[in-house]
């Protein structure tokens, strides 16, 4: 994986720190939210980096062992104009 100066910059050009509307607030998010602003919850992308480390690790040891996974992307929902 990238180094987290690298890694950070590509994911706030992503749009990776934008969050939920605060109206959907879910306490178990606490510790991953940096800020809040205009009724939008800023990502802590410093917490995403070193959760994105655990998971690519998680990962390599898991198919390092000969098993399988299976990755899945839900697809963005865009209103039409």
């Amino acid at each position: 994986m990238a180094d987290t100066t690298e890694l950070v910059p590509e994911l706030l050009e992503a749009g990776v720190h934008f969050g939920h509307q605060t109206k959907r607030w879910n306490p178990k998010m606490k510790p991953f939210i940096f800020e809040q602003r205009n009724q939008i919850y800023i990502i802590n992308l410093d917490e995403t980096v070193l959760q994105l480390r655990r998971a690519t690790e998680f990962l390599q040891e898991v198919t390092r062992r000969g098993g399988r996974s299976y990755l899945s992307a839900a697809r963005s929902r865009r209103r039409k104009r």
